[in-house]
């Protein structure tokens, strides 16, 4: 199988098995069939772009009721607030400035900007969160980012100051067609902002869920380096973000615009010395998932074995990849509790647990509690003290097997 990038060869290193579309909850008594897909994964051996071997149709993915928001999570707006008034102050603060989103979903990011009343526009396929962010006074179109929107907003807006993505640019396979629609849009001068899971973090934390149908590529700053270069681009700041349990977040400009910062240099330096993309560590990493899978059904089997009540915490996309690698579903969950009201009364894709409301979570509380949405478990443990408090424990599968 061929690179997507470079179409060097790629070497398979993980195989999760069938998987469905990680965001695709299903309606009890609903006779259609689930679309199911191999999640695997492989490294080139030409530019080292850790990408998935089978390509998800995008339209099954990102749809009118594609229910992630990201003002969901406290952490998130304040992380996209405090990124949006960062811009102002940098890049948008010249004459006239134009900022244009890849996948704004609900505009948490956009509706800083917009109050400041500086030009933008938020590009967003899915057409339930668009709206969302239509409705706090973003400017946004409905349609995936390629070439020819990109051409389409420039003969309309003009160029742009500012191209921003976040956990948007490692969902599209495409990415001739994205970054020849960047070197469009975007002004001589102007820079290419984007953040997105990091791989060295997903290994060294074996955060296999990260790997699931959204996520297509899994960026780190070499292999930025190598793909930006094709187009005319140079990485010239990297910067590493806390969030969604380990990001970078990337900037890109026309080869000799700006001079890159340091922190390129010593990333680049880091991965190196790590080898993070060579077949032997990512071997390791594949090896210690397998043990971390076998861990953790044995955990849960035993557990409800001595009687012990065990629900899920957050029904989120990548714990798709979770239960139906695991072999997890309602014999071992008896629900998952999640705040989304477009997931609640639904079933987990392919596993088929139940998906309740926080209140179901709390009357009564359980013993156990699998924390599916670790990346935000700080923000979580902070608010459920009256479990901890009923004596309920935490499990979480991540960076191994442990129960808090």
């Amino acid at each position: 199988m061929a690179c997507r990038i470079c179409s060097g060869r790629l070497r398979e290193f993980a195989d999760f098995g069938r998987q469905p579309i990680s965001d695709a909850f299903v309606e009890p008594g609903d006779p259609r069939e689930e679309f199911f897909f191999r999640l695997a994964v492989g490294v080139c051996e030409s530019c080292t772009m850790v990408q998935l071997l089978e390509e998800v149709p995008r339209e099954r993915m990102f749809h009118e009721g594609y229910p992630y928001v990201s003002s969901g999570s406290s952490v998130m707006r304040e992380h996209f607030h405090t990124l949006a008034k960062r811009l102002l102050t940098t890049e948008l603060s010249g004459d006239d400035p134009f900022v244009v989103e890849l996948g704004c979903n609900d505009g948490t990011m956009l509706e800083v900007v917009a109050d400041a009343g500086v030009r933008h526009l938020g590009v967003e396929p899915s057409g339930g969160v668009a709206d969302l962010a239509a409705a706090k006074g973003v400017r946004v179109t409905k349609d995936f980012f390629e070439a020819a929107t990109a051409a389409r907003v420039r003969a309309e807006d003009g160029p742009a100051d500012v191209i921003y993505a976040a956990n948007t640019l490692c969902h599209i396979p495409y990415m001739d067609s994205i970054l020849s629609g960047v070197d469009t849009l975007l002004k001589v001068d102007g820079v290419f902002v984007f953040e997105d899971p990091y791989l060295a973090d997903i290994v060294a934390r074996s955060s296999f869920d990260q790997i699931y149908d959204e996520h297509f590529y899994f960026f780190c700053a070499g292999s930025v380096s190598r793909m930006a270069a094709r187009h005319g681009f140079e990485l010239v700041d990297v910067e590493r973000l806390p969030v969604h349990g380990g990001e970078v977040r990337y900037t890109l400009a026309r080869i000799g615009a700006r001079t890159p910062a340091p922190a390129v240099a010593a990333m680049l330096a880091e991965e190196d010395a790590a080898g993070i993309t060579r077949l032997s560590a990512l071997d390791r990493f594949a090896a210690t998932v397998e043990g971390n899978r076998d861990r953790l059904t044995a955990l849960l089997k035993g557990l409800r074995a001595q009687g012990a009540t065990i629900y899920g915490y957050g029904a989120t996309a990548k714990s798709a990849t979770v239960l139906n690698y695991c072999g997890i579903g309602p014999d071992l969950l008896t629900f998952v509790s999640d705040t989304t009201p477009a997931k609640q009364g639904r079933l987990t894709p392919g596993s088929h647990i139940p998906v309740l409301g926080p209140e179901a979570f709390r009357d009564p509380y359980p013993d156990y509690a699998l924390l599916l949405a670790w990346n935000h478990a700080e923000e979580i443990m902070a608010k459920e003290t009256g479990f901890r408090e009923s004596g309920g424990r935490w499990i979480l599968y991540v960076p191994d097997v442990h129960v808090v």
